[in-house]
């Protein structure tokens, strides 16, 4: 292996991490005398426009100290999401050549910016294929499978070293809640509860973490059954969280409790996110802010003061044609009404119906 070449590929990550590791923590407006704040930690403003940024540089660093990038390394993996496009982004700054196994019917918007890093996709016809695809094609050109929903949950360092939970327990220092009751996230290869889960416990918080799941995934069943190996067999209408299968990157001994979301409730949560702040996100987003909801009217019912802090995980303009279309929402039967008179009624009187 090329060692100087390699420490030159871990430099360009470091200065890439120096220059957008700490992103925003915004407030989203409760009633004052609640008692308790909401924050979203905004990972849109990353390079590449989302919380995978961060796996990201994870995973190339990962295979870079273990020796399996060099110079001329092929890399691979199976995503036709962030990860694939935040992955093309760095490979192209280190050099490398990236393919990413996608399923045929991927939105052209994906293929579009995984291409515009520089990235290739190669397309299969039945997504559960994907996997071996993958490892397939990395085996056939002697390259390296990235293999995000295996290394995610070891890639990051859940000790520190700014990772997402590092940064989010420091930027809330100086605020009056400075230790969160709750944190909110999905859950796509497990690996950033399993961070935030890990973090907590080595700095003997007491925050709980809380995964949201949305509708068709396995991860809720597989934490609550305790099977490794529950499966749906059915993709995630929420992209970026949602699996048919318990990944191995998911670890449930750290998660301290679950909340399957309705989809159709993830997509009213970003239009209820953009009204009340403007910020505009993906449905991912939408499924963290619902569950939070949730758990701030059951802090209320039980007369606890707080904190609870979520993410912000991609910003909403690459759901343009979807998400934010009526039109599109109509078509795949999705009625988002009743979940905003929901929310309007929570932040108007605190209370979330149990039913």
């Amino acid at each position: 292996m090329n060692r100087a070449w390699v420490r030159e590929a871990i430099r360009l990550l470091e200065a890439d991490a120096n220059r957008s590791a700490d992103t925003h923590l915004h407030v989203f407006p409760l009633p004052s005398d609640w008692g308790i704040d909401l924050y979203l930690k905004d990972e849109s403003v990353h390079p590449t426009g989302s919380l995978k940024h961060r796996l990201a540089r994870s995973l190339l660093l990962y295979g870079l100290v273990n020796g399996q990038i060099g110079p001329d390394t092929v890399l691979i993996e199976a995503s036709s999401g962030s990860t694939a496009v935040s992955e093309a982004y760095f490979a192209r700054m280190l050099g490398l050549e990236f393919i990413s196994v996608v399923p045929r019917k991927t939105s052209a918007e994906k293929v579009q910016l995984i291409e515009f890093y520089g990235g290739r996709c190669h397309f299969v016809d039945i997504p559960a294929k994907m996997y071996e695809e993958a490892e397939r094609l990395a085996a056939e050109c002697h390259g390296h499978y990235l293999d995000q929903f295996t290394y995610a949950e070891r890639a990051t360092d859940w000790r520190g070293n700014n990772n997402i939970a590092e940064s989010v327990f420091t930027q809330m220092k100086a605020e009056r809640h400075p230790i969160p009751s709750w944190i909110v996230v999905g859950a796509g290869t497990g690996g950033t509860s399993a961070t935030f889960g890990r973090y907590v416990r080595y700095r003997r918080h007491t925050t709980k973490v809380c995964v949201v799941d949305p509708e068709n995934s396995a991860f809720y069943g597989g934490w609550e059954t305790g099977a490794p190996d529950y499966t749906t067999g059915m993709p995630s209408r929420i992209e970026g969280i949602g699996r048919p299968r318990v990944e191995p990157s998911f670890v449930p001994a750290v998660i301290d409790e679950m909340i399957q979301v309705p989809d159709a409730g993830s997509l009213a949560a970003i239009r209820f996110l953009r009204r009340r702040t403007g910020y505009w996100a993906g449905g991912s987003t939408g499924t963290n802010l619902y569950g939070a909801f949730q758990l701030i009217a059951r802090m209320l019912a039980a007369g606890q003061a707080g904190s609870v802090v979520t993410l912000l995980c991609d910003g909403g303009e690459r759901y343009a044609h979807t998400y934010y279309d009526d039109q599109w929402l109509a078509e795949h039967g999705f009625d988002i009404e009743p979940h905003l008179a929901v929310m309007d009624q929570f932040l108007a009187t605190g209370r979330w119906p149990t039913a």
